[in-house]
């Protein structure tokens, strides 16, 4: 049904131009987490796991949400508790959710306040999608052995705790953002902290079993490249709905948003062939995303030549933590970090973050933030801005690191963090008592006496159950690939 512009559906503040585009990025990156990281996990782990997987991305959404609008949301952007905090509180209610939307905390002497065009129920969704999509991203460092029940206590804990604190600090009027730290869209407050907490959560639930860590091929690249797509495509809502309109920095954003990642997934790959002298898929998408983390925290408030330059360091940088640095360090290899989220997020969010402190430029600067000052190194910012830079990604890594290891202790005592040996041979059907593929007909489960292979030519009874069977053969010599 239409509306007459004087109608009380249609107030003088709202434009319906940014309104519209507001709810189509946040839709943008809704399909980023729902289907994309649903598909990818799904596919890129062995098949044993691949329910588990995507299902601990799915339910990671669907909780946050009404962890979001019962206290998150407000404690993320509503009115100042504590420097790093904002007063808990629900967002469910008409005379709050129609109302125009406003960042209370963002208005201290001469910044002004922030109060998009439209009303708080399109900015609640949008910063929704960010926080359920936070919560993903962690999860690929603990995929394949985390008890789906402690992840399950561990998601709204970790969205109260952890990622609060973050988006308020630096976007919500926090000290950060008052002291004119630059995080754009998220560098520090979605990847910075879903790598530091999932390599921390990766110690603390502990490993895989020795051959998942061994051998964890992909149980479908196609699929997996299909959900990397997704992700890529939805950027353009992740770095084009941070200004909260659709303007010139909406543009620069989405457009930088792609060079960098074309340019990243390009040097990755290249550097595959130098150095093992083929290209890996995997490889190629490990780039994509670090190439999209790394200009997530400038992408509107760096030129397109400083976007090639961010993909180039974006490509190189965390390939050569993972592929090379890796190897060498202790820690590194102790920790079971399932889908590298430590490098291709926290090591590339950590980099954005720097670069932006160098190369921001002061029109762009004006165009989108409105606290005064901040601008790049190389434009008159000095070495100061780079300084900030740096502080506030400390705060973020020490935050997390120390959140993050004192629920995950606190659930512990509770419930095991881990699942045991027995059932990590098993995966998916154990966890969850479904599987992704039908191995014995339509959907069905082998039965022994239904496919008449419980005895032999003779008589004599042989192994019954598939898992029997299938190590019968292993110890044949036959190479099994679960």
């Amino acid at each position: 049904m239409a509306y007459a512009a004087s109608s009380p559906a249609v107030p003088d503040w709202l434009n319906k131009g940014d309104n519209a585009w507001q709810l189509t990025a946040a839709t943008f990156v809704g399909i980023q987490s729902m289907p994309g990281l649903v598909v990818l996990y799904g596919s890129i782990v062995k098949k044993k796991w691949a329910v588990n997987s995507a299902f601990m991305a799915l339910y990671a959404y669907a909780s946050s949400l009404l962890v979001w609008v019962l206290v998150g949301f407000r404690m993320a952007f509503g009115e100042r508790l504590l420097p790093f905090w904002g007063k808990a509180g629900v967002a469910l209610t008409q005379d709050y959710l129609v109302g125009r939307a406003k960042l209370s905390a963002t208005k201290r002497g001469s910044t002004p306040l922030v109060e998009p065009f439209y009303p708080e129920a399109t900015l609640v969704m949008f910063q929704f999608e960010f926080a359920a999509i936070t919560l993903i991203l962690l999860a690929g460092s603990v995929l394949g052995r985390m008890n789906i029940k402690a992840w399950m206590a561990f998601t709204p804990l970790w969205l109260m705790l952890s990622y609060t604190v973050g988006a308020f600090s630096l976007w919500g009027g926090g000290f950060l953002y008052h002291w004119g730290v630059i995080d754009y869209s998220g560098g520090y407050v979605i990847h910075l902290s879903s790598g530091i907490a999932g390599f921390t959560a990766a110690y603390w639930v502990g490993p895989r079993l020795k051959s998942d860590r061994e051998r964890f091929s992909p149980n479908n690249i196609l699929l997996m490249i299909a959900g990397g797509g997704l992700l890529w495509m939805g950027w353009a809502g992740f770095n084009g709905g941070a200004p909260y309109a659709a303007n010139i920095t909406a543009s620069v954003a989405v457009l930088n948003t792609n060079v960098s990642a074309a340019t990243s997934l390009l040097t990755w790959t290249c550097l595959d062939v130098i150095f093992f002298g083929k290209p890996s898929v995997i490889g190629a998408v490990q780039g994509m995303m670090t190439g999209l983390v790394c200009i997530t925290p400038g992408a509107g408030l760096v030129q397109t030549w400083a976007a090639v330059v961010m993909g180039i360091f974006a490509g190189s940088v965390p390939w050569f933590t993972m592929m090379i640095l890796h190897k060498k360090s202790a820690l590194l290899m102790k920790v079971d970090d399932t889908l590298a989220v430590f490098h291709t997020h926290a090591v590339a969010g950590l980099l954005g973050g720097v670069l932006t402190g160098l190369l921001a430029t002061p029109e762009l600067m004006m165009m989108e933030s409105s606290v005064p000052g901040p601008k790049g190194a190389f434009y008159g910012g000095g070495i100061k801005q780079v300084g900030k830079q740096l502080a506030g990604a400390a705060f973020v890594i020490v935050w997390n690191l120390v959140v993050t290891t004192l629920i995950l202790l606190g659930i512990g005592l509770f419930v095991p963090l881990r699942m045991p040996d027995d059932q990590l041979m098993i995966g998916d059907d154990a966890a969850h008592g479904e599987e992704a593929y039908a191995l014995w007909g339509d959907g069905e489960k082998f039965d022994a006496t239904r496919h008449d292979v419980s005895r032999g030519a003779g008589g004599e009874r042989e192994m019954g159950t598939a898992e029997q069977r299938l190590a019968g053969m292993g110890a044949r010599g036959v190479t099994i690939q679960l």
